[in-house]
């Protein structure tokens, strides 16, 4: 693994960490019905979204598992968004939880540019 996806692999893994530590207070501040339902929903995307990184991290062929990450992280943003819009959460936390998701995904984007490149060679 070259010095770039591993740096790529610790940063992805330590915001991921981050946004799940952030976020899961947010969540229980849900009224209870939404709380068990959108409230866990997300809790679980974002955790199966920790668990593809450590996946990707220790696969030697991580290019599914990095796929797969992609698409959690759009359910994600559309999660984020109808919690807003239901006002579970309000505008200044969608926001922060939106640049948290971009800048996670932008890592996953260039971790799977560089894992790319290495198949390829």
């Amino acid at each position: 693994m070259s010095s770039n996806t591993t740096g790529q692999t610790g940063q992805a893994l330590e915001k991921t960490y981050q946004f799940l530590l952030w976020l899961i207070p947010v969540l229980d501040g849900f009224p209870q019905r939404q709380k068990y339902l959108l409230g866990d929903r997300i809790e679980r995307t974002a955790l199966d979204v920790l668990e593809g990184v450590i996946e990707a991290t220790y696969t030697r062929n991580r290019n599914a598992c990095l796929s797969a990450i992609n698409i959690k992280l759009n359910k994600l943003r559309i999660l984020f968004r109808l919690a807003t819009e239901l006002r579970l959460i309000d505008r200044r936390r969608y926001e922060h939880a939106s640049r948290l998701i971009d800048e996670i995904g932008r890592l996953i984007g260039g971790w799977m540019k560089a894992s790319h490149g290495q198949a390829i060679s």
